[in-house]
């Protein structure tokens, strides 16, 4: 061992005695665990020294452990023998003429405590602890150079006391109620499960509880930080779709917001600025890169088709950092991510405030509102808010894994502020969850957290704003009600990872549920101490902070996790997406979306209306891709259309466009044109339902079937019904290909709210319409399918 080396040794070592001997408890785990991850960053400083099994969570269970181990100790001597390491002291020193100079020794190579003749009991104690440490192999696997002991080897009486002192400790009488000797016991977690810590520590919560009741919270907490290291990835997105369980909400106050009167009409169209604008630029033959220079024909056609909303993604200043980092990944013509922002101002590049004014008007005037992103968890890496008021964001003093270097080249400079990303990010090698920014200035370095969901890589060109700190809460809600006065819709990105459970769940996990995010289970929190952080919900005090201070705003959130209903009725946003919709009927999941509604109206048809439907998103292939462009796409249209709700068309859509565009796209990379025949069918079959939207978009008088064929209940057709006045609709979709026959009368349950209380109750399908049910009367009505009218 190196000079060096040894020095470093033997400076680590402390931090298996500060767990139970000089680190004051009222500090609590979290400021231990940061103590460990200084440590495993000054080993990793150290070249010969550093190991990658030396991880701050090793250090913090080997500490956790010492502790332990002091507590059973305690207990023992307690209980049944008070002088025990004196009068074991006493019977080495008549043997073993040596022993002080041994615990000398000790006290020399493991430092922290006195080895004077008055404390050496103590010091025989933590001998002891030593001595059970290096008999657990899955400690010694991964820290075998903090309890290195052959510098103590050296003196010949070391091996002969340390046998000595074991055998009398085992001749002891047997801890209480364990039928084990005290070395035993303390060894048991061990021989069990040699080589795997967690299941010791497992073992130890599950069987010494009665040791260490006030360590349970720390025993779940280092097993929170041990699962982070060894957590898998998940796909991103909303994940798989289930049908929704209400439950959850039956406690929950009922505030949804009030609609203005537009809002139930709207239809929105989503497109992506910079790829649209080199689209028009190729279609109109000249140069298009600013909102103002958008061509009013194309703005007659959104209105000619009915559409009321128009969604411009992308059009914000947005990160430099974030372009340098796609650059430096190997696409050179990327822009900026849409959703890596340095301020929410209007792009320059698009024009700026001026240019969206000017398209602004020209919208209205064919009555169509605009709708912008609001990105609430996150920003750009070099955003003015992370340049000038760093405190915003989640951060710590030192890099949360020891493996972790961020010696590449800065992706941004600011004056005196420098922000590097994490070496292992360009290869993948690692979740990168962290950035160093250093400002020379004054010297200070913050390891500032990537924004992230807990599903997958984290967004590496983000950084994570901390909702915990009330200035952060502000400023942000401050920033959506600039946006709100000049946008009448907005969306909210990633809005569910802003509801309070997930912010504690991925940022401050309870003791025992934390893993999520790697780093972040030593900050973690009980719930009485998040909640006193954090009181209201976020999203609550930003529904009714934009109702008072920018009314007849449309907010939507894109909510998945199973929080649609809540983040609705609950939390008051006027639409949340409905990702069910487009899951589960690509995949022909007929029943579960049929459940899915089912479900809905019986808790709440209220919730039904407030569901934003698509069939595709930004972050989801095509929905050509997806349905097709036969007669399933047109069909699952035909619901996006006619269901309650918001219906929403994805960026190339009706065109048939099939490439997905990334949120750094400056242009198609295909050479795709219209589809001509789509195009077409779009307006004899689809156009003409979206001019009928308010027919469809209120649940208040929706009725779902079941379509009754000879083999029972067929759950590919939906059969509904929906009216508003003397206008009456009904809709039937097979969403199969098998073709089928059969009847329908009664509708599924529904909730009905009378004056003074609720209650659940079916209709006939002659009263949802409003039919007479007696001979001599008809009935007639129009299939735009076939562009005929029946009489019934």
């Amino acid at each position: 061992m190196t000079t060096q080396g040894l020095r470093i040794t033997k400076e680590s070592r402390r931090i298996y005695r500060i767990a139970g001997v000089l680190f004051p408890a009222q500090e609590g785990v979290t400021s231990y665990y940061r103590r460990a991850q200084e440590l495993a960053h000054q080993i990793r400083e150290h070249k010969g020294t550093s190991d990658s099994r030396t991880t701050p969570s090793a250090i913090y269970a080997a500490g956790l452990l010492g502790k332990i181990h002091r507590r059973v100790i305690e207990r023992y001597l307690q209980d049944q023998e008070p002088s025990l390491f004196s009068d074991c002291l006493e019977d080495l020193a008549e043997t073993i003429p040596d022993t002080y100079g041994v615990l000398e020794s000790y006290q020399e190579h493991f430092p922290g405590g006195d080895a004077s003749t008055s404390m050496a009991p103590d010091t025989l104690r933590e001998l002891f602890i030593t001595l059970m440490t290096r008999e657990n192999p899955a400690l010694m696997d991964q820290l075998g150079q903090f309890f290195d002991d052959r510098p103590l080897r050296r003196r010949s009486s070391y091996i002969p006391m340390t046998n000595r002192f074991i055998d009398y400790l085992s001749r002891l009488p047997k801890v209480s109620g364990t039928g084990k000797s005290l070395p035993d016991l303390l060894l048991e977690p061990a021989r069990r499960f040699p080589h795997d810590l967690t299941r010791q520590l497992q073992y130890i919560l599950e069987h010494w509880k009665e040791f260490v009741p006030d360590l349970i919270e720390d025993l779940l907490r280092v097993l929170d930080v041990i699962s982070e290291e060894h957590r898998p990835s998940f796909p991103p997105g909303p994940g798989p779709s289930n049908e929704p369980d209400y439950s959850s909400l039956d406690p929950e106050i009922e505030q949804f917001s009030r609609d203005s009167n537009w809002m139930p009409r709207v239809i929105m169209l989503a497109k992506s600025s910079l790829v649209w604008l080199d689209q028009l630029s190729k279609t109109y033959g000249y140069s298009i890169t600013r909102l103002d220079q958008i061509p009013d024909r194309e703005l007659d056609l959104f209105s000619e088709r009915g559409f009321t909303v128009l969604w411009l993604i992308g059009i914000w200043e947005r990160s430099a950092a974030s372009r340098v980092i796609k650059h430096r990944c190997g696409n050179p013509e990327a822009e900026a991510s849409a959703y890596s922002l340095k301020r929410y101002d209007i792009a320059e590049s698009l024009g700026g405030w001026e240019a969206l004014d000017h398209l602004r008007r020209r919208c209205f005037d064919r009555g169509i509102r605009l709708a912008s992103d609001m990105v609430p968890n996150h920003t750009g890496l070099d955003s003015d808010w992370m340049i000038e008021r760093p405190e915003l964001f989640l951060h710590t003093s030192y890099p949360p894994f020891p493996s972790y270097s961020y010696n590449s080249e800065q992706v941004c400079s600011a004056g005196t502020v420098e922000v590097h990303i994490e070496d292992h990010y360009y290869d993948q090698s690692d979740a990168a969850v962290t950035f160093k920014r250093y400002d020379s200035s004054t010297g200070e370095e913050r390891y500032i957290y990537h924004g992230n969901d807990g599903t997958t890589m984290p967004w590496n060109d983000t950084a994570q704003l901390d909702y915990l700190n009330p200035d952060t809460r502000e400023t942000v809600i401050q920033t959506i009600l600039h946006v709100a006065k000049n946008f009448p819709v907005i969306r909210f990105d990633a809005a569910m990872t802003l509801a309070k459970r997930h912010i504690q769940r991925l940022w401050y996990p309870k003791p025992g549920h934390g893993g999520d995010i790697p780093g972040r289970s030593a900050f973690g929190l009980t719930d009485a101490q998040f909640h006193q952080a954090m009181g209201k919900e976020f999203w609550r005090e930003v529904v009714d902070r934009v109702a008072a201070e920018a009314p007849d705003t449309l907010l939507l959130a894109e909510a998945f996790w199973m929080m649609e209903g809540y983040f609705v009725r609950t939390l008051g946003m006027h639409r949340v997406y409905n990702s069910a919709f487009m899951n589960m009927l690509k995949h022909e999941d007929n029943e579960k979306y049929r459940n899915t509604i089912k479900h809905t109206l019986t808790f709440d048809p209220e919730i039904l209306k407030r569901f934003v439907n698509f069939m595709n998103n930004p972050d989801e292939e095509t929905a050509i891709a997806q349905f097709g462009d036969g007669d399933k796409y047109f069909g699952v249209t035909t619901l996006l259309i006619t269901m309650p709700g918001l219906p929403m068309f994805g960026h190339g859509q009706i065109e048939g466009f099939r490439e997905k565009y990334g949120m750094e796209y400056t242009k198609a990379y295909w050479d795709e044109s219209p589809d001509q025949h789509l195009v077409g069918e779009h307006y004899r079959r689809i156009f003409p339902l979206m001019k009928l939207r308010y027919l469809f978009a209120d649940a208040r008088n929706f009725r779902l079937y079941d379509f009754h064929a000879h083999t029972g209940v067929d759950q590919a057709v939906f059969a509904y019904t929906n009216r508003l006045g003397s206008s009456r609709a009904l809709v039937l979709y097979n969403n199969a290909y098998e073709q089928t026959s059969g009847w329908f009368s009664m509708s599924a349950p529904y909730l009905e709210r009378l004056e003074d209380e609720t209650r659940h109750t079916s209709e006939s399908l002659c009263s949802a319409l409003d039919l007479t049910a007696k001979a001599g009367y008809y009935v007639t009505f129009h299939n735009p399918i076939d562009s005929l009218t029946y009489i019934r």
